[in-house]
C-alpha cells in the first residue's frame, strides 16, 4: 500500500510548468499542503490514500495544458465535503477556484425522497456551474476519469451505477467539449463494467487478430502515401489506428452482425498543410477506392457544435474491406484530440475565440432549456437525449445549421430554432416544398418553417418528436394548459359546492375562513387548492367535509350508508388502503380518499410494478409501471401507489397473445391448459397468417402475476406454441 508521506507535487509542477512558463506555481505547494491536512489519513474507495487520488486528477488536468486555478481545483476538489468552508477557499486562493470547487462538489447534507432525485440535483447543479464556468466540467471529467480506473475495488452493483452514469453523461459531456481522447476512454472504460463478458470477448479478439490488422494497415498506409506523392501531395502524417472497442461493439449491436464482418475496425487519418488539400486528397482516395454511399461528411466547411472539423468517408479499400479515412489539417487534429483544451480561454493573455463563445453558449441554451422540468426522472432523461451525438446536419434557408438526432421532424428543427418557434409551427417547407409534421428529416435539407399565432404544441406531437428539448417544453407547455384547465374547473366545483351552504371563495377570502381551509387541505395558496380539486389530487368528498356544514355533512353520510359497496367507493375517504372499481385493494402514499380504476390500457395483476396517474376529476387510474401510455403523461401527476397486502381472491382480466403452429386441436389443447391451472376464459379468439400459424387471443381471469406467470409458462411448455405475450 502507497503511503501518503512519499506522495508530493514534485511531478505535477513539471507538468505544469511545461505549459506554464513564467508564471508563480507556489499556490500548488499552498493547495498540496492544505489537502493534506484536510484528508489526512483518508481512503479513496479503492483503498489508497485520497491524496493520491487528488494529486493524480490534477496531473490529468495538467497534462491537458489547463490553466493553474484548474489544477489546483484538482487538488483541492474533495475538501468542501471534508469541512473546509466555500468562503476559507475564497480568502485563500481567490472567486475563480472557489467558485469552480463548489461547481464540481456533489449536493451533501440535503436530503431528498429518493435516489433519482438527488441524483438529478446533483447533475442540475453541476449543469448551472459549467454554464457559469466551464472549467467546472473539465474538473469533473478528470475526477471520474480516475474514478473509472479503480472501479475493480468497488461492488458489482456500484460498478454498474458508476459505468452508466459514465456512459450517459460524462463521456457525452467530454464530447460535446470536444476532447476525443478523453470521451474514448471514460466509454471503453464504462463498456467493460457494464458488459464484462462482451468486453474480453471484444479484447480477446482484437488481440488475436492484431498481427493480420497490423500487416493491413502498412498496406494501406503504403497505398495512401504513394498515390498523394504522384499527385503531389505530401502528408505530414498518416496513421492507423484501431477504433476504439466500444464503438465496435456499438457497430455490432447497431447492425447485427458478427465480428468477421466489421471490416472498418481501423480508422485511417491523413494529416496535411492546407484545407485545399484536404478536398484535393479526398478526391484522390475516391478516384482510387470506391467511396460507400452515405458516408461521406464534410465537417470541414460545416464544423460540428464542438468545434470538430475533418472530412470523413469510407470506402471499399485493399481487398474489398471497408475502410473509413479522415482527413484534417494540423490544426484541425489539435483541436479534435484536445477540444476545448487546445485554445483554452483562461490560458494567460488569450481571449475567448467565436467558436468557443458559441460551444459556451450551447451548453448555457441546454441548462436553459431544461429549467422548468422538474420531474427527475424526465430531467435526466432530458439532459442525456440532448448530449447524444447528431446524426442530421439540417439548414435554415440562410445557411445555418442545426444538429439533430435520426428521425428528427421538422417539430424538432422548429425547437432548435427557438422555442417559441417550435410553439407556433404549424407546418414546414424541405427543400422548397411542403411536407407533413411527421416529415424524417436528413443531412443537408433545408427546412424552412411556416408559424402562425394560432398554432399551440399537441400532445400528438411527442410521438413525432426526438429531441428532450422539443419534448421538455412541449410537456412544459401541455402541463400549463392542463394547470389551466384544472384551475378552472377546481372554481367550478369549489363554488358549486359553496352555493349549498350560501357561501363562495368571495365571501370566504373576505371573512379569512380561506386561511383555516387552505391549512386543513395541506394547500400553500387559493390557486393550489384549486388546481388539486380540478385535477382531483383533491376529491369532492374531502372538500365537503371542510365546506360545508356539519349537519349538511352528516346528512349526506347518512345518504352514503344505504348506497351498494360499488356505489358508495366513490365517497368514501381517509380509508387505507384504497379500493378500486374492481374491489382490488391499492394502497397510496401519503393520499386518501381517493377514487381508484385499474386501468384498461394495460391491465395491471397484483405482483405488477405499478404507477398511479391522476385523472382529471376523475381520480387516480393505476397503470403498470412500463405501460407506453402512462409515459405519454406528464409525470408530475404521477402518484407511488402499491398493492395492498391484504389477502383476497379477486379476480384480474389479463389478455394473452398465443401464437402457435396452425395444427389440428390446437385451439382446444389451449383452452384446456388455461381452464387446468384455474383460470377463467373470458373471451377467446383466432385467425390464420399467410405463413401458415393461428394467432390466438385470449381473456383470462387470474389471481395475481404469480397465477398469470404460471399459465404463461404452461402454455410455452406446449408441443405446438411458438410465442406467448401479454397485452
Amino acid at each position: 500500500m502507497l503511503q501518503t508521506s512519499s506522495l508530493n507535487t514534485e511531478g505535477l509542477k513539471v507538468l505544469a510548468s511545461n505549459h506554464l512558463q513564467g508564471i508563480d506555481l507556489s499556490p500548488i505547494d499552498k493547495a498540496w499542503e492544505l489537502a493534506r491536512q484536510v484528508h489526512g489519513g483518508k481512503k479513496h474507495f479503492s483503498g489508497e490514500p485520497y491524496l493520491l487520488h487528488s494529486l493524480e486528477v490534477a496531473s490529468t488536468l495538467a497534462s491537458m495544458k489547463l490553466d493553474l486555478d484548474t489544477i489546483l481545483a484538482g487538488l483541492l476538489h474533495g475538501v468542501i465535503k471534508d469541512g473546509v468552508a466555500i468562503a476559507d477557499l475564497r480568502a485563500e486562493f481567490g472567486d475563480a477556484l472557489a467558485t469552480i470547487i463548489d461547481g464540481s462538489t456533489k449536493i451533501t447534507g440535503m436530503r431528498y425522497n429518493s435516489k433519482l432525485a438527488h441524483q438529478a440535483e446533483n447533475v442540475r447543479k453541476m449543469l448551472l456551474a459549467i454554464a457559469a464556468d466551464i472549467r467546472v466540467l473539465l474538473v469533473k471529467l478528470a475526477d471520474r476519469l480516475q474514478d473509472m480506473c479503480v472501479l475493480d475495488a468497488v461492488s458489482r452493483k456500484m460498478q454498474r451505477e458508476i459505468a452508466r452514469e459514465t456512459m450517459d453523461l460524462y463521456a457525452p459531456l467530454a464530447s460535446r467539449l470536444g476532447i476525443d481522447w478523453l470521451k474514448r476512454e471514460l466509454e471503453d472504460l464504462s463498456f467493460k463494467y457494464l458488459h464484462p463478458a462482451e468486453y474480453a470477448d471484444l479484447t480477446g479478439r482484437l488481440e488475436g487478430s492484431l498481427e493480420e490488422r497490423q500487416r493491413y494497415v502498412d498496406e494501406v498506409i503504403t497505398i495512401l502515401r504513394n498515390e498523394l506523392n504522384s499527385n503531389a501531395i505530401m502528408p505530414i502524417r498518416i496513421i492507423g489506428r484501431p477504433k476504439h472497442l466500444y464503438s465496435i461493439y456499438k457497430k455490432l449491436i447497431a447492425q447485427n452482425i458478427p465480428f468477421e464482418r466489421v471490416y472498418d475496425k481501423v480508422a485511417f487519418r491523413i494529416i496535411v498543410d492546407t484545407v485545399n488539400e484536404c478536398y484535393e486528397a479526398l478526391g484522390i482516395i475516391h478516384a482510387n477506392w470506391a467511396p460507400v454511399h452515405g458516408r461521406i461528411k464534410d465537417f470541414i466547411s460545416v464544423p460540428k457544435s464542438n468545434n470538430y472539423q475533418s472530412m470523413h468517408t469510407t470506402v471499399a479499400g485493399p481487398r474489398g474491406h471497408f475502410i473509413e479515412i479522415q482527413i484534417r489539417t494540423e490544426q484541425m487534429d489539435r483541436i479534435a484530440q484536445e477540444g476545448v483544451a487546445a485554445h483554452w480561454a483562461y490560458k494567460e493573455g488569450q481571449k475567448v475565440s467565436q467558436n468557443d463563445m458559441r460551444l459556451f453558449q450551447k451548453l448555457k441554451n441546454l441548462v436553459n432549456s431544461l429549467q422548468d422540468v422538474e420531474d427527475p426522472r424526465e430531467f435526466l432523461d432530458s439532459v442525456m437525449g440532448e448530449l447524444d451525438d447528431p446524426d442530421v446536419y439540417a439548414l435554415t434557408p440562410n445557411g445555418e445549421v442545426k444538429e439533430l438526432p435520426k428521425e428528427s421532424s421538422p417539430i424538432d428543427f422548429a425547437y432548435a430554432i427557438h422555442s417559441e418557434v417550435g410553439d407556433h409551427c404549424s407546418g414546414a417547407k424541405v427543400n422548397g416544398r411542403l411536407v407533413p409534421l411527421k416529415y424524417k428529416l436528413n443531412s443537408g435539407d433545408i427546412v424552412e418553417i411556416i408559424t402562425s399565432p394560432h398554432q399551440t404544441p399537441r400532445r400528438g406531437w411527442l410521438d413525432l418528436v426526438k429531441t428532450s428539448r422539443a419534448k421538455a417544453r412541449i410537456r412544459s407547455w401541455l402541463r400549463r394548459e392542463e394547470k389551466e384547465k384544472a384551475l378552472k374547473l377546481g372554481r367550478e366545483i369549489c363554488e358549486r359546492e359553496l352555493k349549498k351552504s350560501s357561501s363562495s371563495l368571495k365571501k370566504m377570502i373576505k371573512s379569512g375562513h380561506i386561511k383555516l381551509l387552505l391549512k386543513q387541505l395541506h394547500c400553500n395558496s387559493l390557486d393550489d387548492m384549486l388546481v388539486k380539486v380540478g385535477s382531483g389530487t383533491i376529491t369532492v368528498q374531502q372538500l365537503e367535509r371542510h365546506l360545508l356544514p356539519p349537519e349538511i355533512v352528516q346528512e349526506k353520510e347518512g345518504v352514503e350508508e344505504t348506497l351498494s359497496a360499488e356505489e358508495s367507493s366513490v365517497f368514501k375517504a381517509n380509508r387505507q388502503p384504497a379500493k378500486t372499481s374492481s374491489g382490488t385493494a391499492v394502497k397510496i402514499d401519503g393520499i386518501d380518499g381517493m377514487l381508484i380504476k385499474i386501468s384498461q390500457c394495460c391491465n395491471p395483476v397484483p405482483g405488477d410494478e405499478i404507477v398511479g396517474f391522476i385523472t382529471m376529476g376523475r381520480g387516480v387510474s393505476i397503470h403498470k409501471r412500463e405501460c407506453g401510455n402512462l409515459k405519454q403523461t406528464d409525470p408530475q401527476r404521477w402518484l407511488d401507489v402499491s398493492w395492498s397486502e391484504e389477502p383476497g381472491q379477486r379476480q384480474h382480466k389479463v389478455e394473452l397473445f398465443v401464437s402457435a403452429e396452425n395444427k389440428r386441436g390446437v385451439f382446444a389443447e389451449i383452452s384446456a391448459a388455461i381452464s387446468a391451472d384455474n383460470a377463467n376464459i373470458v373471451e377467446i379468439s383466432a385467425h390464420t397468417t399467410p405463413i401458415d400459424t393461428a394467432d390466438i387471443r385470449v381473456a383470462v381471469e387470474v389471481e395475481n402475476l404469480d397465477h398469470l406467470q404460471t399459465i404463461t409458462q404452461h402454455l410455452r411448455q406446449m408441443k405446438h406454441v411458438i410465442n406467448v405475450t401479454r397485452k
